[in-house]
């Protein structure tokens, strides 16, 4: 069954992205970001809403030009998540998608020029209450900093960061978030570790070109699960060179690994061997593919023998411990009736969205009451 997670977390001053808190307690948001052309209206609408449908809390969306930001503004009104623009160097961008409905915005205060240019995005951020994220990169570092250090490092990364803190310090600004993303899992969770200690405010996880898809997914389960497990991090992004929706589903099994946050079904399987008494791979790969669709958080085993079976079922909402000549079917840890091999994917569907309906009515006559 779903139950707390045993881990600290760091604590953090909260800020708003739209409707969605970030820091100060709030369950910790999953977020990915566009790769379609921006100007390309229906494209990137299209894949935010697919985003969405994964499970996002919010959506990254770059804007380099002007156009772009034009674009934006169509974007805005079409979906109804919160928009994060990605925008480096230019402030006229930033104040016109200000202007247009940004949820945040991701830009480096020391990179805009001249103090009053920064002056002009921040005030504009204070007077429409938009939060910004300070966005410290390995591969982007400055380049006296690249001199001073020889190369990327830890100490580099915060020191990057807390010059453009400052700025915002300066014009007394502390709306907002910080990352410092490197591609090195050891550099990466050494600054995040180094800047929690020094910052009030939330933190932006990820590690920064992780890799395709397989790759890429181990190195930010390493390294944002290390940060996690310390009670860091307050937002997280996967990056993968990818589907940004596996972005989406990668970043809530992390957080469901950890049970930090729950939603979905979460699968207990075994590896399956020639004891299993029914295809466990085909079976479970199958059933992922058809409930993506729920979201309502519950356990599920699929396991291919007794050896394993009655105990990792007895613990789930909806238990599969396989057996000759049938499988024994539990509901909440009970042993409840026997299923054949030949249906056994379809009633398995049938039985598992069955039991998600009762848990969602739950819930809801559980707030009706409260």
């Amino acid at each position: 069954m779903q139950c707390e997670s045993p881990i600290i977390r760091r604590v953090s001053r909260q800020i708003m992205v739209g409707n969605v808190p970030v820091g100060g307690g709030a369950p910790i948001s999953v977020q990915s970001m566009t790769n379609t052309e921006t100007t390309d209206v229906a494209a990137t609408v299209a894949q935010i809403q697919r985003i969405q449908d994964a499970g996002a809390d919010m959506v990254r969306v770059s804007v380099p030009s002007m156009d772009a930001a034009e674009a934006f503004g169509a974007i805005r009104r079409q979906v109804s998540i919160p928009l994060i623009a990605d925008i480096h160097f230019d402030h006229k961008i930033a104040l016109r998608v200000a202007d247009l409905g940004v949820d945040c915005l991701r830009i480096n205060p020391g990179n805009i020029g001249k103090e009053d240019r920064i002056r002009a995005v921040v005030e504009k951020a204070r007077d429409l209450n938009i939060p910004i994220r300070i966005g410290v990169n390995a591969g982007s570092l400055e380049k006296d900093l690249q001199r001073k250090y020889g190369e990327p490092t830890p100490d580099a990364l915060v020191e990057s960061a807390l010059r453009h803190v400052a700025y915002l310090d300066k014009f007394d600004f502390q709306n907002f978030k910080v990352s410092v993303k490197a591609s090195d899992v050891f550099m990466a969770v050494a600054a995040y570790r180094k800047l929690a200690a020094q910052i009030e405010q939330p933190l932006h996880l990820g590690i920064t070109e992780a890799g395709g898809l397989r790759s890429g997914t181990v190195k930010s389960a390493v390294g944002l699960g290390l940060l996690l497990m310390d009670g860091i991090g307050d937002t997280i992004r996967i990056s993968l060179a990818a589907d940004p929706v596996e972005e989406i589903k990668v970043g809530w099994d992390l957080l469901k690994s950890l049970r930090l946050r729950a939603k979905g079904i979460n699968f207990i399987a075994c590896p399956s061997c020639s004891r299993q008494n029914f295809d466990v791979i085909k079976t479970l790969n199958e059933l992922e593919n058809r409930l993506e669709d729920i979201k309502v958080a519950m356990d599920v085993a699929v396991i291919g023998c007794i050896v394993n079976g009655p105990g990792e079922a007895k613990e789930a909402d909806v238990g599969l411990t396989g057996g000759t000549p049938r499988n024994l079917l539990y509901l909440d840890g009970v042993p409840n009736s026997k299923l054949d091999n030949a249906n056994l994917v379809d009633d398995l569907e049938r039985i598992i969205r069955a039991k998600a309906a009762s848990k969602l009515e739950a819930e809801k006559n559980l707030i009706a009451k409260a």
